[in-house]
């Protein structure tokens, strides 16, 4: 018998920042005919899950919401017409639950969970069929749920306009989620990877994930030619994972090659480019704003996930449900490493 009411996370407001976010008990809405309900195992944080009670979320909101795009669990109960789930599949959410398949338009990207619908952040959810993905085989729950946003996210950069080949060369900026798993899946791929990062030590740590070369742009304010440098012939990198914004952009258009694409995902060092988009013809370049992905590219993904035995890189410390606030506080003091993730059982 499935429970009535579901402890969850909810954002009541985004003037509020983390003293927004409160720990409600509401009742479980009836499943519709194509409706699924899922015990929800683990949820992980994005940049994106800070700045939204903090007001600084430049896409749609609505509030009160349940918050967190990433979760993974179990289906509990599947509606009637239902034909994609049984009871026991393991499955993770969909960010945008309206993105099935090609590019992303305005309806589709309107329907993101943790921003416009209720997000993951609870012990049960229910959610559409056609928003959820199967888990991959070889993830627990934990490792499962931080897929949503930012592996998704990094997949489209490599994948989603001009495909990424053996061979080529990739820069990824920093250790933040989007960036390691960027740097796995370029990886696995045959691909060679150019990291940055302001310590020796992360530094160390992205070799052990296999970067070819690592940069420490602290030391190194110019590191996009070094970047360009480290590769054949000085031609520049065929694909920049570009999370940086204000603080980056520059260095990235000196890093890429002739018909090379920069995908612009983040803002973390400011969203006021010292950069134009008239610099994409000097250096002959595509520069792409990416907002995650579609189903379909999800799919892709977890079967590559499965193909290679990649396994997502979460901080040593995981959160229990209760102290969601903590986790919240500790990822903003940038405390953390690859992916924090709370444990909802």
């Amino acid at each position: 018998m499935a429970p009535s009411t579901t402890k969850q996370w909810t954002i009541t407001g985004k003037d509020k920042g983390f003293d927004g976010l409160e720990l409600t008990e509401a009742p479980i809405p009836k499943i519709g005919e194509n409706d699924v309900l899922v015990k929800l195992h683990a949820a992980s944080l994005n940049y994106r899950d800070l700045i939204i009670p903090k007001g600084m979320y430049p896409f749609a909101t609505k509030f009160p919401v349940v918050a967190a795009s990433d979760g993974a669990g179990e289906v509990v109960e599947v509606g009637p017409k239902v034909s994609k789930w049984k009871k026991g599949d393991k499955v993770v959410t969909l960010f945008n639950q309206g993105h099935q398949y090609g590019p992303v338009d305005f309806a589709s990207s309107v329907t993101g969970l943790g921003g416009v619908l209720d997000g993951a952040l609870r012990q049960h959810g229910v959610f559409n069929e056609n928003g959820l993905v199967r888990a991959p085989k070889n993830l627990s729950h934990v490792e499962a749920s931080t897929l949503s946003c930012a592996a998704l996210t990094s997949w489209n950069a490599l994948y989603g306009l001009k495909q990424l080949k053996p061979g080529e060369w990739v820069l990824v900026e920093g250790t933040g989620g989007v960036s390691i798993f960027a740097l796995q899946f370029a990886k696995a791929a045959g691909a060679k990877v150019i990291a940055t990062t302001s310590s020796a030590a992360k530094g160390e740590t992205l070799k052990k994930l296999g970067a070819d070369h690592v940069i420490n742009y602290r030391e190194d304010p110019n590191w996009g030619e070094t970047a360009k440098k480290l590769t054949p012939g000085g031609q520049g990198v065929h694909h920049v994972v570009e999370v940086g914004g204000q603080g980056t952009v520059e260095q990235s258009l000196k890093a890429v090659k002739f018909e090379g694409i920069i995908s612009v995902i983040g803002f973390l060092g400011g969203a006021q480019p010292k950069a134009s988009v008239l610099d994409t013809l000097t250096h002959i370049c595509t520069a792409r704003g990416v907002y995650v992905g579609s189903r379909e590219l999800m799919e892709d993904m977890i079967a590559a996930i499965e193909a290679n035995d990649i396994h997502p890189v979460v901080d040593k410390e995981v959160f229990d449900f209760e102290k969601a606030k903590e986790a919240y506080s500790y990822m903003w003091d940038q405390k953390h490493f690859g992916k924090l993730v709370i444990k909802i059982e």
